[in-house]
């Protein structure tokens, strides 16, 4: 039986399982834990210049070289650490990303220990409620939006790297502080649901 759900138009995901299955059950659904949003954040900052299935299809290695993104563990990361994630032809080998991968779990564990938790400085940008923007075509969703410009001049201000708005926004999108899925796409009102 052929697949007869109707989702959002992205380019190359149409017939790709993992893109598919991404899409269809973690995309856009809210997420509150600070470490997954973190994780999340990390990813997109990898995400940086490449297109979205490149992460999603090395996901999994990256949560084994960055020891399942535990903030923990990755903040104590040295030279040795540097070095075979740069060896890891599993991940993205750029030095600049592993090093603001790095340096955000320690900025991570800088506001846990000032008392600040990571989802509650997210989610308070968009009062603890994903915004729902209704839109109708891959054309009404935005690269970026002044949201998204807010939120990565408070990530930047913070020290994170790789938090420019374009990459903010597909972050705000992923972890559900946005719902853009379509309004045509199946997911639409299945994610408008979902609340704290």
């Amino acid at each position: 039986m052929a697949d007869t759900l109707i989702r959002c138009g992205w380019r190359g995901m149409a017939g790709d399982p993992l893109y598919e299955a991404y899409h269809d059950t973690e995309w856009g659904v809210p997420e509150y834990d600070s470490r997954a949003l973190w994780e999340k954040l990390v990813l997109d900052g990898f995400q940086a210049g490449l297109a979205w299935i490149t992460i999603l299809r090395k996901r999994e290695a990256f949560r084994a070289a960055f020891d399942n993104f535990d903030p923990e563990k990755v903040a104590r990361y040295g030279e040795a650490d540097r070095a075979r994630l740069m060896a890891d032809a599993g991940i993205i080998r750029s030095n600049a990303k592993i090093d603001a991968a790095i340096n955000s779990a320690k900025i991570y564990l800088a506001m846990r220990d000032a008392g600040e938790d990571f989802s509650e400085f997210c989610w308070g940008f968009v009062d603890g409620k994903p915004l729902q923007t209704g839109a109708v075509s891959i054309g009404d969703v935005p690269a970026q939006t002044p949201l998204a410009v807010e939120v990565a001049k408070a990530l930047k201000a913070k020290g994170f790297k790789f938090v420019g708005p374009v990459i903010v926004y597909a972050w705000m999108q992923a972890v559900g502080m946005v719902n853009d899925h379509l309004t045509c796409c199946f997911r639409h009102d299945k994610v408008q649901k979902v609340v704290r």
